[in-house]
């Protein structure tokens, strides 16, 4: 009876081993099974979504770069992390054939112990240089195997820029016989630009000494009006920055959605400018 039972069990975990093997290795060219989901985020995709969007022609991949550091009494940490949602969105969209990867949202903001620049804030979290280049280097890997050709840098925040330009150079030497290249776009995050445009539109600021300003704040109410907290600001008669008023919700909102606009443009044009000099 015990040698029965027990060649039952070695029968149904052979079978079981058998079956999770088959779950974790699909096979690679299956059709799939609904209709795909209109999104450019790799994460929310499935994986059969970002093999038939390959092979329709999507081989660039924005990988994004924001952070958690204080910004000021207003607006949430992840201020860097909430724009990206609206410009990436933005730029892949306009490209056609971009898809977008996780946010990156730990970058370096300042030594952790002793804490400097912005760890001196509580809900900051940072990373340093070398393990903020080899996350970014591990990430790009990812998407050159799986034959992505163009990998495609953009940071929100300023210590994100060294990096970012430090991996695009070592990985496109690397990789210089490869088909896949990296590019790093530092006019991404071109602010002043911004708010000389800004200005241009009728839109001034006066400087009030915060990390916070009307083209964050515009943007962040465009994806999410709770982290710049919109309701409590009205509430308590703060509702503007650097002299310009935030109400109503719609018109900041409006703004954000042009600010978004022109950074993708200007994203794109620089992007696009960088490619024509390889040719």
């Amino acid at each position: 009876m015990l040698r029965t039972i027990a060649c039952l069990l070695v029968v149904a975990v052979a079978g079981f081993v058998a079956y999770a093997q088959k779950a974790m290795n699909p096979d690679p060219n299956g059709p799939r099974p609904v209709e795909a989901l209109d999104s450019v985020w790799v994460e929310e995709m499935t994986w059969m979504e970002v093999r038939d969007a390959l092979r329709a022609g999507k081989t660039t991949v924005i990988v994004p770069t924001g952070g958690v550091e204080q910004n000021g009494p207003y607006l949430a940490t992840g201020k860097h992390n909430v724009v990206l949602r609206a410009t990436c969105e933005a730029i892949a969209r306009k490209l056609g054939d971009a898809l977008v990867a996780p946010i990156v949202a730990f970058v370096p903001e300042g030594d952790i112990d002793p804490p400097s620049s912005h760890m001196k804030y509580p809900g900051t979290i940072s990373l340093t240089e070398e393990t903020y280049e080899r996350l970014l280097t591990e990430i790009c890997a990812c998407f050159r195997t799986h034959g992505f050709a163009r990998v495609v840098l953009i940071g929100d925040s300023g210590g994100n820029q060294k990096g970012m330009k430090a991996v695009t150079e070592k990985l496109n030497t690397k990789w210089a016989s490869d088909k896949t290249r990296v590019y790093f776009v530092p006019e991404y995050y071109d602010y002043p630009g911004v708010k000389k445009w800004l200005t241009g539109q009728g839109v001034k600021q006066t400087d009030e000494g915060l990390h916070d300003d009307f083209v964050m704040t515009a943007q962040m109410m465009l994806v999410d009006p709770t982290t710049v907290r919109y309701k409590q600001r009205v509430a308590a008669r703060k509702a503007t920055i650097n002299g310009v008023d935030i109400t109503p919700a719609e018109k900041t909102i409006e703004w954000g959605k042009k600010i978004v606009d022109y950074r993708a443009e200007t994203t794109i044009k620089a992007l696009k400018t960088q490619i024509a000099k390889e040719k």
